[in-house]
């Protein structure tokens, strides 16, 4: 049994209770939990479970900083252990398809009846009404349907995965961590709670933002790979270096592009103009062929301190090495494993990785008998089948 830890950060005093899902769900409870947030996460009994991931625990660092309950929420009673936590909780967190938490008998009202005050988090890839409410789908299927996939990737190719970002974590758990604060902000004035619908639908179609503005506009085509800031900018872009790395370059404003000719060694009135885009073509070639001339490292060290909008292009095994990194203690290790430190800073009240992510039903006796369950009714709940507990 892992034992209680003194919490830290901005959120402490806060409770969570997390119905254990995958993906954007626990990474919103790992960014409430790693700000001081207490979750507790629900997991289902290892002969059900579906972590998402084939790794250890140690290893799925989206439940880390907060403890685990098993529960199977289908036996008798664990509707009457989550009615009881919810009573206790601030929040309740859940991302099951539409109306599966009520068929459970956890949905909203049922929960709210428990705590007027409750704030209930439901995180959806489609949202809990309309035409696609109850059908399956992944980050890729919601960036589809939002526009984002379709905007990223280069002129004349496919559209490029920006991996699970858009959807699930950039348009899903940062909108439902949003919403969540929000209504408990609101919950101190009105004295009640309410359902925060996060869908990653709604989310990634709202990063996009800017890009509606600018394409009414005229400024900006309805086409991949061809504006300023997907590839089509020869100043906003990747090249390839000597030694088959990489470099990218940002310099968007003539102050920055004057500042990279230099750095490249191009005089910038013997260069074609910066926002002709009829000689962006050209530009890009003169550009990739000055890159390929040098190393990553040698324009890197040439880039650093020109403010030529000019870096590196990073492996995830690198990245933790770089010393502007190391200077903000932007990764930290935890139980041998390398991994981003928690994000924003606090000046007063700074965040912490609580503990590292626990076996699944690790703190089942603890939590139950700290928020409020007698011994014997736990026992009683182990007879009946309701509750696991890891040796881990």
């Amino acid at each position: 049994m892992a034992a209680k830890q003194s919490r830290k950060g901005p959120l402490v005093g806060i409770r969570v209770l997390e119905l254990g899902g995958v993906g954007p769900g626990p990474f919103a409870c790992m960014l409430l939990a790693d700000l001081g947030a207490e979750v507790v996460r629900i997991d289902r009994p290892p002969a059900g479970y579906d972590g998402g991931a084939p790794v250890e625990s140690r290893f799925n660092l989206l439940q880390r900083s907060r403890r685990s309950l098993g529960l199977d929420l289908k036996a008798d009673g664990a509707k009457d252990i989550v009615l009881r936590l919810a009573r206790e909780s601030d929040v309740v967190i859940e991302g099951f398809r539409p109306g599966v938490a009520e068929r459970l008998g956890l949905g909203p009202k049922a929960c709210m009846a428990e705590n007027p005050r409750l704030v209930y988090g439901r995180m959806t890839g489609w949202g809990q009404d309309g035409p696609l409410a109850r059908q399956p789908g992944h980050d890729i299927n919601y960036v589809s349907l939002s526009g984002v996939l379709g905007a990223i990737g280069e002129a004349g190719g496919p559209p490029v995965i920006p991996l699970n970002l858009g959807g699930d974590f950039g348009g899903g758990s940062l909108y439902l961590v949003m919403g969540v604060l929000s209504a408990l902000i609101e919950c101190r004035t009105s004295g009640y709670g309410q359902v925060v619908d996060a869908a990653m639908i709604d989310g990634s179609s709202s990063l996009m933002t800017l890009f509606h503005g600018l394409t009414a506009s005229g400024y900006w085509q309805d086409q991949r790979g061809v504006n300023r800031l997907d590839s089509g900018a020869p100043w906003y872009s990747v090249y390839e270096t000597s030694d088959g790395q990489w470099m990218s370059i940002g310099a968007s404003e003539t102050r920055f592009w004057r500042k990279a000719c230099t750095v490249l060694g191009l005089v910038p009135e013997d260069m074609p103009d910066q926002h002709d885009q009829s000689r962006w073509p050209e530009l890009k070639a003169k550009l990739a062929a000055r890159f390929g001339e040098k190393t990553r490292e040698e324009w890197t060290q040439l880039a650093e301190k020109a403010d030529a909008c000019i870096s590196p292009v990073m492996s995830l095994g690198e990245v933790s090495r770089h010393p502007h990194l190391q200077a903000r203690n932007t990764f930290v290790e935890v139980g041998d494993i390398e991994q981003p430190a928690p994000a924003p800073k606090f000046s007063r009240t700074p965040g912490a990785i609580q503990n590292s992510p626990p076996t699944i039903g690790a703190d089942t006796l603890a939590v139950l008998t700290e928020w409020g369950f007698e011994l014997e009714e736990v026992q009683a709940y182990r007879k009946r089948g309701a509750i696991f507990e890891s040796s881990g």
